[in-house]
């Protein structure tokens, strides 16, 4: 008999600036949306794993809010760091944008501040965080070796097929959706014996054979060069493009689409992600409107009541990772 499939659900909780890096100001308006959020997880009976950035793990109103849901068990805390708000910051430099990357900063600096985000979400709330998902998904082999010393078992900032490189950040396009053990080496030397776990982003396709055509035009691109723009004939034909369980990308009936997707591929888990800032019309380019926060919710209850129907575990990323051999 198949094992059931598991829900996870992991949320960027970040501060209210959408592709805007400021050392000092960071308002947290959005996290009061974590309230009924969590109400609509509660009646789901589904519990998120908050990745929660250095504005949000230091403020009072954020650490109430969340902290009570964490003592309820309703949810976990996870490490989402963001660098050029994470100290040691420069406060009266403006920040590049390829330091915006974890991966594109020297390694002790990566290892300062993933410590200081660490000691700040143990010192606000009483627990030791043991999952991780990188700023604008910058994982880097630095990043891995500091996790690895401050004891952490589980990253999420994996993006499988997606290339990152125009936005200076790392390339997954060979990565899939299924989980892997790695080490302090980082996520390029996978090993069974591996003391840390990857688990991807929900990443996807519609069409058949779509994983083996899209490592064709990249092994094209790299023998020919871009100048044939392979790559952006097929996504003008709609061939190469992802299919995320997001529904900041995504409608209901698309992320159903994946699912039984990935379902029917004997996938043992989907990690259905969104930001914070989604919650909050005006702070993200998918919610504008109070029609589209109410459209928002009504994508994220769609798809829970779908899970729910299914009969799917709904867990965090800690008792996932846990669970597994």
């Amino acid at each position: 008999m198949p094992a059931t499939m598991k829900l996870l659900i992991t949320v960027d909780t970040e501060e209210d600036n959408w592709a805007s890096w400021s050392a000092t100001d960071n308002p947290v308006e959005n996290i009061d949306r974590i309230i009924p959020l969590q109400e609509l997880f509660n009646r789901y009976g589904a519990k998120p794993t908050y990745l929660i950035s250095y504005p949000v793990a230091s403020n009072p109103r954020c650490v109430e809010i969340l902290k009570r849901i964490l003592e309820e068990d309703k949810c976990e805390i996870g490490m989402h760091c963001h660098p050029w708000n994470t100290p040691p910051v420069k406060e009266n430099e403006g920040v590049d944008e390829q330091d915006t990357m974890l991966c594109n900063i020297p390694s002790d600096l990566v290892y300062d501040k993933l410590s200081n985000l660490d000691d700040t979400i143990y010192k606000n709330f009483g627990v030791k965080a043991l999952t991780f998902r990188a700023g604008r998904w910058g994982f880097g082999p630095a990043v891995a070796r500091a996790l690895f010393r401050l004891g952490y078992r589980f990253d999420t900032s994996v993006t499988p097929y997606v290339n990152w490189e125009d936005y200076n950040g790392p390339d997954f396009s060979e990565f899939g959706p299924a989980s892997f053990k790695f080490g302090a080496e980082g996520i390029a030397h996978q090993s069974e014996n591996g003391f840390m776990m990857e688990v991807p982003v929900t990443i996807g396709f519609f069409r058949p054979h779509i994983v083996n055509l899209q490592r064709c035009v990249k092994n094209l691109e790299k023998a020919l060069g871009r100048r044939l723009k392979i790559a952006e004939i097929l996504k003008r034909l709609r061939m190469k493009n992802t299919n995320w369980l997001c529904p900041e990308l995504a409608g209901s009936r698309d992320m159903i689409i994946l699912a039984n997707r990935m379902k029917k591929k004997n996938a043992s888990f989907l990690n259905f992600t969104f930001h914070s800032v989604s919650l909050q019309k005006g702070l993200s380019p998918f919610v504008k409107s109070k029609e589209d926060e109410f459209s928002f919710m009504e994508k994220i209850e769609c798809f829970l009541r779908f899970a729910c129907d299914a009969g799917w575990q709904r867990m965090t990323l800690r008792e996932f990772g846990k669970g597994k051999p």
